[in-house]
């Protein structure tokens, strides 16, 4: 059964969010890279590989519902950082708004009686607060 059509919007966006987020973490890893912090640059290319693989398990939930995925332009990420305790702290904040939109998504599908998104979203909440 297709997801609704409200439901089905915000898991666009969110798929958006997700691949912003992998483009973002992508950046920071090349920044590392730059001012030779090798580590970090790995780490951070690691974690740009996780929300890309993010991204894609909601391209998967979506076309798994027979539901329409649509892609949205995605935002250019900031290129130069102050430092990498910059990167640091840029990335604790990103991560805590994405658990914020996480947990509004989970409201569209509550609002929506949609309980297969609300299982599915529980993994992401569990990540999050692995996160």
């Amino acid at each position: 059964m297709p997801v609704d059509s409200t439901l089905q919007e915000a898991i666009n966006r969110h798929i958006n969010a997700e691949l912003y987020s992998s483009y973002l973490y992508l950046s920071m890893s090349t920044y590392c890279d730059s001012i030779d912090l090798p580590g970090f640059a790995h780490w951070m290319r690691i974690q740009s590989q996780e929300e890309y693989t993010h991204a894609m398990k909601f391209v998967d939930y979506l076309q798994d519902r027979d539901s329409r995925v649509t892609l949205l332009p995605i935002e250019q990420p900031p290129v130069e950082y102050d430092s990498v305790e910059d990167v640091m702290r840029q990335t604790l904040a990103h991560e805590q708004h994405v658990s914020v939109l996480i947990n509004d998504l989970y409201g569209v599908a509550v609002k929506a009686s949609d309980y297969a998104s609300q299982i599915m979203l529980q993994w992401f909440i569990t990540e999050q607060v692995e996160e």
